[in-house]
């Protein structure tokens, strides 16, 4: 009896929803009850069409294109196959890569560089599991990923069925939103909120599982679900039929009926008009202000280039991190790029525009004691990490960064931050970065300098679109002076610290901006994850230009490991060919070495020249070990 009341509430809700006389007994509400456990309630008020070839994958497909999802990266699978054919007949392009993995960061890439949602699809099981490093990349780099996966069917969860295991449990803590489909006409809701809660505060993945009756037509999913319809059927068997015909029916009702296939909004914190103010007193009494603009500050809803215009018009000197970098072009008379705890001890006023107080900012324990910190950031968690410890925000501010630095920006019509502390912070930058171009200038032990490389590409590269991809922890070191001439044309990886990202966000980058020049940076160890996707790029027409530093080693671990512990255990490499391994999944293949260092250049040229062509480049430049960097801990 205890139970009643709530039994009670759900029926009251019913018969409210289907417009029942609620005079009725208790016996009564009790059948009701009973048909709406076994789903027989809802079949009673929405049709099932049993002779329909229609089926749940085009329920998928539609809501996709209704958000302007342009691809769906995939690897494909039983499970998901009405997802992929339904898109590929609306016009949504289906991108399949070799490892699901790939897909994810694929689907990354695009979210960052267009500002919707990045979608993937991989089958049950492992195709799901392999995809939990990238959905957490994603999550850390604030992306708006949609990840559909493949499940076993509704009626054989948790009884051995192929692949089946509890996906939920996997990526309740990596993703904003999870939901299983268990009825075809929950499919379009499902993903709509999905979708609206990917975008909405701070982005972040969603997962959708989609098990494999939910996507089937109706009869393939009938022959398939296992009634006994043949021959003698005892009393049994009428049983086990009734109940599997029900749960059949309870699957598909209501299953085509018209739905409302409309973005919902997305909500997005804005800060007060007092915040903004306070702000503008803070700068205004600021000697000597420093901004520290991270990715989140690149999100829309506000274009990059007006919040690049923003950032000009204080001309308060800034530090670039993660998907900022690039956003004040090549050669900002703001942009600081070396020495930064030092300006952060200096300065008296700091700016954290989506910049977080984790390892990449010592906790928090870089600031001045005397200085005032302004901190926004979308995420409440964000904007107060490690405040109980190191450090406290003057004035935090719950917000989208680039809404509020416009803001900031427009009430301090007039204001100019002094000369001479920009002066100063240049005159730091160019002496470190002069200091490193010495030291990693120095001659290496078999082959090329990684600085010089670096810089000679850099420097020779005429377009006025590429886009960089830096995936690789020690070769990145070298590319501090390697800019990026625009914003968002800088995939960087994330707090992360992930490997192997540089596959996908390639290849997510020239589908989003196919007239741009997509390079990748790799170093040789992060290579092996994601070689096998320039067969990925030749098989789909996406041309990327890459260039692989080869010193043979793991060298950022190797740098740490030998001098501290006395050995170089499962840091060696091999000076690997990956030029024809290149050849032989379709890109071409060049090498560049001591023995053509004279010609560098040339072989640039031959790259970009069979770029143009619609090929895929990886050029294997053998490069020398260095003390670049030397000191420094990769934790």
């Amino acid at each position: 009896m205890a139970s009643m009341p709530k039994v009670g509430s759900d029926i009251q809700r019913y018969l409210s929803q289907y417009a029942i006389p609620t005079g009725i007994s208790l016996a009564s509400i009790g059948v009701i009850f009973f048909l709406k456990k076994f789903g027989i309630l809802y079949q009673l008020f929405h049709k099932v069409e049993e002779k329909s070839k229609k089926h749940g994958g085009e329920l998928v497909a539609e809501v996709l294109q209704a958000h302007n999802v342009k691809h769906v990266f995939t690897l494909v699978g039983g499970h998901i196959s009405p997802i992929l054919v339904a898109c590929e007949k609306l016009g949504i392009r289906v991108v399949d890569t070799r490892h699901e993995v790939t897909t994810v960061f694929a689907a990354d890439a695009v979210a960052r560089m267009s500002g919707t949602v990045g979608v993937a699809a991989v089958t049950a099981g492992p195709g799901v599991t392999n995809t939990v490093t990238a959905v957490k990349n994603a999550q850390m780099a604030e992306s708006p990923v949609l990840l559909m996966g493949g499940a076993a069917a509704t009626l054989l969860k948790g009884r051995g069925a192929l692949q089946d295991i509890d996906q939920m449990s996997l990526f309740k803590p990596l993703c904003k939103f999870c939901a299983s489909v268990t009825h075809v006409r929950d499919i379009v809701p499902t993903l709509k909120k999905a979708l609206q809660i990917a975008q909405s505060g701070t982005p972040g993945p969603v997962f959708v599982e989609f098990p494999i009756d939910v996507l089937y037509p109706y009869e393939m999913v009938k022959r398939e679900i296992g009634m006994k319809e043949k021959g003698p059927i005892g009393f049994g068997q009428k049983i086990v039929n009734w109940y599997l015909n029900n749960h059949l029916n309870n699957l598909f009702a209501g299953a085509w009926e018209k739905r409302d296939l409309t973005p919902l909004p997305v909500s997005c914190p804005q800060a007060t008009s007092s915040q903004v103010q306070k702000c503008i007193e803070l700068i205004s009494r600021a000697k000597k202000p420093v901004v520290l603009v991270g990715s989140q500050a690149t999100l829309p809803p506000v274009p990059v280039e007006d919040l690049r215009k923003a950032l000009e018009t204080l001309g308060i000197p800034c530090f670039l991190g993660g998907m900022s970098r690039g956003l004040l072009g090549r050669h900002s008379p703001i942009q600081v790029r070396q020495r930064r705890r030092e300006a952060l001890k200096d300065a008296d006023l700091v700016i954290l525009a989506g910049a977080v107080c984790d390892f990449r900012l010592g906790y928090g324990r870089v600031f001045s004691k005397k200085c005032k910190i302004v901190a926004i950031n979308r995420d409440k968690t964000q904007l107060y990490k490690n405040s109980d410890m190191f450090w406290k925000p003057t004035l935090p501010v719950l917000s989208d960064i680039a809404s509020f630095v416009t803001s900031v920006a427009r009430g301090l019509s007039g204001y100019k931050c002094d000369p001479d502390w920009v002066k100063l912070l240049r005159d730091r930058d160019v002496e470190k970065e002069n200091a490193n171009m010495a030291k990693g200038g120095k001659v290496t032990d078999i082959s090329l300098k990684p600085v010089k490389m670096l810089n000679q590409y850099g420097d020779s590269l005429v377009y006025d679109i590429p886009i960089y991809s830096i995936f690789h922890l020690h070769f990145l070191m070298y590319t501090n002076n390697f800019r990026p001439r625009g914003p968002l044309m800088w995939l960087d990886p994330g707090a992360f610290g992930t490997l192997g990202v540089g596959g996908g966000f390639a290849l997510g980058a020239k589908l989003c901006r196919p007239d741009s020049d997509v390079w990748i940076i790799y170093g040789d160890g992060s290579l092996g994850f994601s070689i096998a996707e320039f067969d990925t790029y030749t098989r789909h027409k996406t041309p990327v230009l890459a260039v692989v530093g080869n010193d043979a080693s793991w060298m950022q671990i190797s740098r740490e490991q030998v001098p501290m512990f006395g050995s170089n255990v499962a840091c060696k490499l091999e000076f690997t060919e990956y030029e024809l391994a290149a050849q032989g999944l379709g890109a071409v293949g060049l090498r560049l070495d001591r023995t053509n260092e004279d010609v560098m250049d040339k072989v640039l040229e031959k790259a970009v020249e069979e770029y143009k062509k619609g090929n895929s480049v990886l050029i294997n430049v053998l490069i020398g070990k260095t003390n670049f960097r030397e000191g420094s801990i990769s934790v």
